[in-house]
């Protein structure tokens, strides 16, 4: 089961791999794509292309503009701006005023867009909150949470000696330093487990920058995280994963159900540690987002369409 086309605004090192990673495993029939410049984004079409034909992939990539996009029934919007990164703590938060006026005109170009925006630009729950009010948009998630659970799997597993399938369990909250483990509902197996959340919390704070140090900024994570996230937003799996969303006065990283491509909320139940720390995100993430955009918080209501 494919989708009849998804679009990816951006060929930098993200797009590139989310365009790799949606030919390779066919998710689509038409791949679109847009860049700053219909040149680059014809070259990645042809690096796309000649990836289909070698391992037969049904997946074709076109270079397009902006608006030919909003037939899509979903978009990934990989855009990032040029800034030099410099930050040693919340460095997702380096881009914040870099980013915000390209993601300000995408939004101006999206205003209406039925389909599914999925953001990857960081800080994310910032950008996806931007893209949501400046669009009107009902659908709009960022991806980072359904990453961090990931690694965070991937870390579990590997200090309790299990396979990754085995491990359930969500970080959630901010993609960056306020991030959340939810130790309190891992299982392994199914059963309940002793996180060494210590270990846990350095490897999760420390990996993106060993990626971005030995391959300049990391690139397949968030690209296999979108595959996955996609496949649930088109209704063409059911299943949970952790996306940046409405969730009170902010967008923060929270578990959703889909099911038929509509996303139900579900948080775990949280211990007091994880309710405190879920509540400091918030509060970071909001007084964030008043300082880059200056303009009142407004109640975002969890949508569930």
């Amino acid at each position: 089961m494919r989708a009849p086309a998804v679009g990816v605004i951006g060929a930098g090192a993200v797009g590139q791999a989310v365009g790799a990673a949606l030919v390779a495993v066919g998710l689509c029939d038409r791949l679109l794509l847009a860049s700053r410049s219909v040149d680059q984004a014809a070259a990645l079409a042809d690096d796309l292309n000649d990836l289909r034909a070698g391992i037969g992939s049904p997946a074709m990539a076109y270079p397009v503009k902006v608006a030919e996009l909003r037939d899509c029934p979903a978009v990934v919007v990989a855009v990032r701006a040029r800034f030099t990164n410099t930050r040693q703590t919340d460095v997702r938060m380096a881009g914040m005023h870099a980013n915000t006026p390209a993601l300000l005109a995408l939004a101006e170009e999206f205003r209406g867009y039925p389909g599914t925006l999925l953001v990857v630009t960081n800080p994310v729950d910032l950008m996806t909150r931007l893209v949501a009010e400046a669009s009107g948009c009902a659908r709009v998630f960022g991806l980072g949470s359904s990453l961090d659970t990931a690694r965070y799997r991937l870390t579990l597993a590997r200090l309790l000696d299990v396979p990754v399938d085995a491990v359930r369990g969500h970080v959630i909250g901010e993609h960056g330093d306020a991030a959340v483990v939810c130790a309190s509902t891992t299982t392994v197996n199914g059963a309940p487990v002793t996180v060494p959340l210590e270990r846990v919390r350095a490897e999760l704070a420390e990996r993106p920058g060993r990626i971005s140090a030995g391959i300049g900024r990391t690139r397949y994570g968030p690209a296999g995280a979108l595959v996955s996230a996609l496949r649930l937003a088109l209704g063409l799996e059911d299943g949970i994963t952790e996306l940046s969303a409405p969730h009170g006065d902010v967008c923060l990283g929270i578990p959703l159900q889909f099911t038929g491509g509509r996303p139900l909320p579900c948080v775990p139940p949280l211990d007091d540690a994880e309710a405190r720390q879920l509540e400091a995100a918030r509060s970071k993430l909001r007084d964030a987002y008043q300082g880059v955009c200056g303009v009142p918080v407004q109640h975002l209501p969890v949508r569930n369409t």
